[in-house]
């Protein structure tokens, strides 16, 4: 049976956000998304990037996948690149403008890695994939007996891994290198609301604005 929740959900959409919005949703149809934004963040259900930065339908171009990994470019490998694919759609087909790379504090899938958790299958598809930041780990000194300080600097420094890996595209480096397109990172605080912007000439996270 399909879930009430949705349902439910579906009717107030209905009856609220599309009856408000009718002739937004029919100027999309017709001329298609223009967005120029492109946000990569996690599938936690608990970090929806279209709630927190308050979006409409047609502002953002969302890519979501466990802990907010933007794979290198590899487009001799026989793997399937689900998240490349679409990049390569929000940069070279819309145009985006802005691509947005958007971490946050107790990931799961970080969480995993970093405690070399059990596989949750024979295939273990979340382990191979959270591999990848095995070199942004490595550059981190995560000995120290301090487990929260350490999970907040790995889940920081996902965000940088993502961000270099964004910029072995050549379409990417191409644009950014024009002065066409911008890469930023940020991360999000799930218990406190607060949105930290990295910025990029010392890399340093700091709050977006100041919580009231």
């Amino acid at each position: 049976m399909f879930p009430q929740r949705l349902t439910d959900g579906y009717q107030a959409f209905l009856q609220g956000r599309f009856e408000k919005e009718r002739e937004r949703y029919r100027h999309l149809a017709e001329r298609g998304q223009q967005p120029e934004i492109l946000v990569i963040g996690c599938c936690d259900s608990r970090v929806s990037p279209e709630v927190i930065f308050d979006a409409g339908p047609g502002e953002l171009f969302v890519v979501r996948n466990v802990a907010n990994l933007v794979p290198p470019y590899e487009p001799d490998t026989d793997s399937y690149h689900g998240t490349s694919a679409a990049i390569e759609f929000a940069v070279n087909g819309l145009q985006v403008k802005h691509i947005v790379v958007l971490g946050h504090a107790s990931c799961g899938g970080i969480r995993s890695f970093y405690d070399s958790a059990k596989p949750l299958s024979a295939g273990d598809f979340i382990g191979k994939w959270m591999s990848q930041i095995q070199p942004a780990a490595e550059r981190l000194d995560l000995k120290g007996p301090d487990d929260a300080s350490n999970l907040r600097r790995l889940e920081l420094a996902v965000v940088e891994h993502s961000l270099r890996n964004l910029m072995t595209f050549p379409g990417i480096r191409r644009r950014v290198e024009a002065g066409e397109l911008e890469l930023h990172g940020t991360y999000f605080g799930v218990a406190t609301g607060l949105l930290f912007i990295r910025d990029p000439q010392t890399g340093e996270f700091s709050p977006c604005v100041e919580m009231q």
